[in-house]
């Protein structure tokens, strides 16, 4: 069996991949490893349990609840929930576990599981690992002590966690929106109710598209991979700004007044440059990936500002923020971390404190965002390909190394294997927008011929 989890929990297409019984037996091996690890010890476990609106979250959620309780853990079911919501409500309920059922900014077939440790933290690398042995020992007929009778789990729903989760956030916010017009994309996902109410209730006034959630339209031409539909309710509103979520919105992309991108990079920015003038920026350090624009590695290198970079992927950030006790990190998508609010991306507060820093300084998001200039960039998605070996592979690496000749001093290349998706991703970086595309095009295709 090869691994199940991914960068980020295990996610496919949801009652073909991801079955019921596979939810079942995941969540009694996470309790079942959990408790080898001395989380339960001297206590009733507990764990919090929450999904997107995917239709097929709904059964996903029942056979989840249902593992837990069957090995002994009383369960906190908070209903539809965005991923960063269950991770604090994990932390502040004092629950030994959390779950997330989401496939995050992936269309409506799929779904995940994310499971978070006790704190709302992500689980180590042994730990899944250890989930996954114990799992396909369960799986191939091994046994397992059930409890019966008082030692079944209870289950039991808990309606205050989106008040919960909105009175958190509020408390984060440096200062109010009032006067700021807001365009608010949900995707049609996670945050389609506590996203609105939280900028509501601190001020702005709320445009809102895609929240309208049915459990078959999430992410579907809306949220932040899909940035037309904000952009021309920004312009048509005469929106100071807009921001726009993924399904379970641990992350977000913005828009200023004109209808323009605010891609994650800009967005840490804004945010290093407002959270060091609070003197809350540790060390005076941010945490980006090596896909993070050069143009944002420059523009910190000339605010004085120190950026250390890591592997792709928000645990990786996350790692290092932890590690070293930073404050501020994220990906140019739009997972952004502030470590002393959130244990995880969170795209309801990067928003919010983004708003804020619009309100705070009378100046446009376009002004703001302008601190950095964006490098053209290109970044294709090559399908269908073995992303195992794209470190390994001959051919591929003659085809890079041409590319980086060509590109000298003045861009650089990237080729990263997907952690959720059966796909690699090629992105060339260059001072001209043409030579960007020609040689991404170029990489793609040896993609393919390599790999294919």
């Amino acid at each position: 069996m090869g691994r199940l989890f991914g960068t980020d929990g295990v996610r496919g297409v949801a009652n073909a991949d991801l079955t019921a019984e596979m939810a079942l037996g995941l969540s009694v091996a996470a309790a079942h490893v959990l408790a080898e690890a001395g989380t339960f010890e001297g206590h009733r476990p507990r764990a919090v349990v929450g999904r997107d609106p995917r239709a097929s979250g709904e059964f996903l959620e029942a056979a989840v609840v249902a593992g837990l309780a069957s090995a002994g853990v009383d369960v906190l079911r908070v209903g539809v929930l965005p991923t960063p919501a269950v991770a604090y409500l994990t932390g502040a309920l004092g629950a030994d576990l959390g779950v997330m059922l989401s496939a995050s900014h992936n269309a409506m077939p799929d779904n995940g599981i994310k499971f978070f440790a006790r704190g709302g933290h992500k689980l180590a690398d042994e730990l899944e690992d250890r989930i996954e042995s114990v799992y396909e020992e369960h799986r191939t007929g091994a046994p397992w002590d059930r409890p019966t009778g008082s030692g079944v789990g209870r289950v039991r729903d808990y309606e205050q966690g989106s008040d919960r989760y909105v009175a958190h956030l509020l408390g984060v916010l440096p200062n109010r929106l009032d006067g700021l017009k807001v365009v608010l994309d949900e995707a049609h996902g996670a945050a389609a109710r506590v996203s609105p109410e939280a900028f509501q209730r601190a001020g702005a006034e709320v445009v809102t598209i895609g929240a309208e959630p049915d459990g078959l339209n999430i992410n579907d031409g809306c949220g932040s991979t899909h940035l037309d539909k904000i952009k021309a309710a920004v312009v048509e509103h005469g929106a100071d700004l807009g921001i726009a979520h993924d399904g379970d919105a641990d992350r977000c992309l913005a828009v200023d007044h004109t209808g323009a991108e605010v891609d994650g990079d800009q967005i840490l920015a804004v945010l290093a440059l407002a959270m060091r003038e609070r003197s809350v920026l540790r060390s005076d350090t941010v945490v980006a990936t090596v896909m993070s624009n050069l143009g944002f590695k420059l523009a910190m290198e000339r605010e004085g500002i120190r950026l250390v970079q890591t592997a792709v992927g928000d645990r990786y950030v996350l790692e290092e923020m932890k590690e070293h006790g930073f404050a501020l990190g994220g990906e140019q998508s739009g997972h952004v971390i502030i470590l002393d609010h959130a244990t995880t991306g969170d795209g309801t507060l990067t928003g919010l404190l983004l708003a804020a820093r619009v309100a705070q300084s009378g100046r446009t998001l376009a002004d703001l965002a302008g601190v950095m200039e964006r490098l053209p960039q290109v970044l294709i998605n090559v399908p269908d390909v073995d992303r195992t070996r794209v470190g390994t592979s001959a051919e591929l690496s003659a085809a890079v190394s041409d590319a980086e000749r060509e590109l000298g001093e003045t861009g650089r290349v990237l080729l990263r294997p997907s952690g959720t998706e059966p796909l690699v991703r090629v992105m060339v970086e260059a001072a001209d927008i043409e030579q960007a595309r020609s040689v991404a095009g170029r990489l793609a295709d040896a993609v393919k011929s390599a790999l294919g």
